[in-house]
């Protein structure tokens, strides 16, 4: 519960004005987390990073730090492909969202 008294499903759904708002963060804050576990277990440096996603360093610190507002889907599964991943997309039928009073 916030300090406004409602509650939420999901985080996302807390930040967002839509659910459609939400589904994209969470779609792309998914993609910046399974970008950042292949680079941890590559062992790779930013630098390494940015040269096998052809992306530059400073660009890798903007994914490690979270900065999920500077990257688009299409640029995320971008990266994910030169990485050697392959992403898909599930559709599922939506929980409903809670807005409690």
């Amino acid at each position: 519960m916030t300090s406004t008294g409602k509650t939420f499903a999901t985080a996302w759904d807390a930040i967002t004005e839509t659910p459609e708002e939400a589904a994209v963060l969470k779609a792309r804050a998914d993609l910046m987390i399974a970008l950042t576990d292949h680079i941890k277990a590559q062992g790779w440096t930013q630098a390494e990073a940015a040269k096998h996603l052809g992306v530059t360093q400073p660009r890798i610190s903007d994914l490690v730090r979270g900065k999920f507002n500077l990257f688009g889907l299409d640029h995320l599964a971008t990266m994910l492909a030169r990485a050697g991943r392959q992403v898909e997309i599930r559709v599922k039928k939506a929980s409903p969202r809670k807005h409690a009073a």
